[in-house]
């Protein structure tokens, strides 16, 4: 799922747990079994509940200033005996602050949740187990190993919860077992299970038939062995530097070999290009998708690999190393050569998490983590195979569509099928496309048609994820090569994107197109394009904007807007933009147009401010607002002031979110709730009631100091009656979920909602789906 890339947790100083079983529906299959539950959290612990339900959608009225909540606070344990209330803290008080990471990883058990929720199809619900082991490797790559090196570089700081890195980490290990030991049972007691149902199998080594042992023998003989370079353990032979993520095993030995060498230890690493997952012939599996893990022929033939040895163990095991860029594009002339050169080392970052077969004897595992010069916390003992990701080859089975979504057809609208002359159509009015529901197509075919145009003269665009095979990039090199003047914006430091990005700007530069790699000390995350098209003598603007990638892929998996408009001021200011970016010179005042790190931020403080002087003065106020992200505590402290003074505040926020909602005093007048379902949640939508005077803008952004203070973004407002109702309407939908939705407690905890009583099922996926896609479907 993730392009871009695929995040909640609590900032506390104790420890946090989750619970520690698997459901009992999940172990036992009970028909009847209560929905996925958490032990009683200890006061101060973030944990994950999922049965309390949704006692009321959210008040869509902007005029009402003093909302019901959204859901009902679940009864924790028997009331306490009355006591003073509590001292209201000051908003700088690091208790009002939940951890960046810890919230992260509080993401990611939503999102393991999803594994058991039998709503969706059996393929997706093991989709998102493994979309939690992906997620998990980036966390330890990037999040990990930043923490990791603040310790390292004596750069401890607190941030606004107070918390030190070192106490960070300790959380982190505590958290991250408890996920992953409930993640494996997940899998071997719930998802494998009900797969074989469907003859799905993955056959381990002990059901074996002399058939299939027969053929696995064939496989490793003529695939296998003829790849694998085994490597023993000697003065001669130091343990090898191993690739990030690899699969590898650890091999224990007894016997004197043709040197007369007796090491005792032996490496197995396995090649990249060997499959993780073999399927089984059905003249030798039976009918059926029968499976065999890579790990399971090494393990059964290892000894065929050190002839004459004795082999007394073999365990397999994966190292993650720090995989973030250390690149300071200060401190570079080339920016593009020096990225290729950090590209190979990041492969060889330092270790910062093992995982390995829980089986593997403590000695062994003891001699690993002192390999990698990791401690016992950063051992992760798994039964099953410690590269999940690499199970993804199997969710899309042709053999099973009654296992997944059912396929749908974004809609494209009516005033743009069949239309040879897009400009026609938005030189007369703004486009608003709400993808993945409304197709991306029209972008595409808006940049084919300017590449073929003889009256177009330069495009303009940026690039941050395009993906492979990008029919945009194919637009933008066509252009180049039919005469027209082509200026590209390429982020090259687009995290796991880089390698693609030099590629297709090296392609982009073949065709004769000019290529920028954005500003120094500050990545260009906006998503925008522009046209320019002589009519009539002149020359005449056309932009788009948007909240997402140009990334055809994701847009059929991501949720983003798209806006395409001839508007004058709008497209002047993404001119502008472009100068900036593309030149140099002061920064241009905007007529319409936010930007990041310039007045996005800044305007954004404006507008809340604006809603509490509103609330103040007893009008009524209201903000909502939905994006990936929430972590700058400037923009916390003010929403806290809001609340203060009266505002209604209902944020959606699908990952992170170091605002803790509910306190008294301080935050009562705040939901917060996250989205997971089919769909990566990623619109940015911002709404300001501005007394009665409303205000809605899309944006690239987060409200996350990195994209505040250290991009290029932009934001944008919707402007027109029936388009503000329109995403107004779309916004809300959201707050009114009853089946996708995770509310935010004041104590860290996320509650899942549920219908209560004769409430119907809301799911603003499945709306949306139903109302805007041909033919209109659930979403489930």
């Amino acid at each position: 799922m993730n392009s871009e890339g695929l995040s909640k947790a609590d900032g506390l100083n104790d420890s946090t747990a989750v619970e520690k079983a698997v459901v009992e529906k999940a172990v036992t299959g009970k028909a009847g079994a209560e929905k996925a539950t958490v032990e009683k959290p200890v006061a101060e612990k973030a944990v994950v509940e999922k049965a309390p339900v949704d006692k009321a959608s959210a008040d869509k009225s902007t005029a009402e200033p003093a909302p019901e909540p959204l859901v009902e606070e679940p009864v924790l344990a028997a009331p306490e005996p009355a006591h003073a209330p509590a001292p209201i803290p000051g908003l700088d008080d690091s208790s009002l602050y939940i951890h960046r990471e810890l919230s992260q990883l509080q993401f990611n058990i939503r999102v393991l949740e999803q594994a058991l929720d039998e709503s969706y199809p059996l393929l997706e619900r093991l989709k998102f187990l493994l979309i939690f082991s992906s997620n998990l490797d980036e966390f330890f790559e990037i999040r990990v190993a930043g923490l990791k090196k603040q310790i390292t570089f004596a750069r401890e700081q607190a941030g606004a919860d107070g918390l030190q890195p070192h106490q960070v980490l300790a959380q982190i290990s505590t958290l991250v077992h408890e996920q992953v030991h409930r993640q494996y049972a997940i899998l071997n007691d719930v998802l494998f299970p009900e797969l074989a149902k469907h003859n799905i199998t993955f056959i381990r080594r002990r059901y074996w038939t002399t058939k299939l042992k027969a053929w696995v023998r064939r496989y490793f003989r003529d695939e296998i062995a003829p790849i694998i370079t085994p490597i023993g353990l000697d003065p001669t032979h130091p343990f090898p530097l191993l690739v990030n993520k690899s699969l590898n095993f650890i091999v224990e030995l007894e016997g004197i070999d043709a040197f007369g060498r007796d090491s005792g230890l032996a490496i197995i690493p396995a090649p990249r290009l060997l499959p993780r997952v073999i399927k089984v012939p059905e003249e030798v599996g039976g009918p059926g998708d029968n499976h065999v893990f890579l790990s399971s022929m090494i393990h059964a033939h290892a000894d065929d690999l050190f002839q004459g040895m004795k082999v007394k163990g073999c365990y397999q095991f994966r190292l993650t190393r720090n995989a973030d860029l250390s690149l300071d594009s200060e401190d570079v002339e080339d920016l593009a050569r020096a990225l290729r050169g950090e590209l190979f080392s990041r492969r060889y970052g330092d270790a910062v998490r093992l995982e390995v077969a829980d089986t593997c004897p403590a000695h062994l595992a003891d001699y690993l983590l002192k390999q990698f010069n990791l401690s016992e916390t950063e051992l992760y003992r798994v039964n099953g195979p410690v590269n999940l990701t690499r199970l993804f080859s199997i969710t899309g089975l042709d053999s099973h569509p009654e296992l997944q979504y059912t396929p749908f057809t974004p809609v494209i609208p009516k005033l743009l099928q069949n239309s040879d002359n897009l400009f026609n159509v938005v030189s007369k009015q703004d486009i608003l496309l709400l993808h993945p529901f409304e197709s991306f197509t029209p972008v595409v075919d808006l940049l084919r048609q300017a590449a073929k145009d003889p009256h177009v003269l330069a495009i303009k665009q940026t690039l941050y994820r395009s993906g492979a095979n990008s029919e945009i990039v194919d637009a933008l090199v066509d252009a180049a090569r039919n005469g027209k003047e082509v200026t590209a914006v390429i982020e090259l430091r687009a995290r796991f994107d880089e390698e693609s990005n030099l590629q297709l700007a090296s392609r982009l530069q073949a065709a004769g197109a000019v290529v920028i790699y954005g500003v120094v000390g500050y990545k260009t995350h906006a998503k925008m394009m522009l046209i320019l098209r002589r009519e009539a003598g002149e020359i005449v603007r056309y932009a788009h904007l948007g909240t997402g990638n140009y990334h055809a892929g994701n847009a059929r998996l991501y949720t983003d807007y798209s806006l395409i408009t001839s508007d004058d001021a709008l497209c002047e200011d993404v001119s502008k933009l472009f100068s900036q970016l593309i030149g140099m010179g002061k920064t241009l005042r905007m007529k319409k147009l936010l930007h990041a790190p310039f007045t996005l931020k800044k305007t954004l403080l404006d507008m809340i401010a604006r809603e509490t002087a509103s609330a103040a003065e007893g009008k009524p106020a209201h903000i909502i607002a939905k994006f990936n992200s929430l972590t700058d505590p400037k923009i916390i402290r003010a929403l806290y002031k809001a609340s203060q003074t009266g505002v209604r505040i209902d944020l959606v926020v699908r990952g992170m979110c170091c605002l803790r909602p509910g306190i008294v005093g301080v935050s009562h007048n705040i939901h917060v709730r996250s989205i997971i379902g089919r769909f990566l949640e990623h619109t940015r939508v911002f709404y300001f009631l501005n007394d009665f005077d409303e205000k809605i803008y899309l944006s690239s952004a987060d409200w996350m100091e990195r994209n505040l203070d250290k991009r290029v973004e932009t934001c944008f407002p919707v402007e027109g009656k029936k388009l503000i109702t329109r995403v107004k309407k779309e916004l809300e939908s959201y707050l009114s979920d009853n089946t996708q939705s995770w509310v935010l407690q004041s104590d860290g905890r996320y509650v899942r909602s549920s219908p209560t009583g004769n409430q119907n099922a809301r799911s603003a996926q499945a709306g949306l789906l139903e109302k805007l896609t041909n033919p209109p479907l659930s979403v489930r």
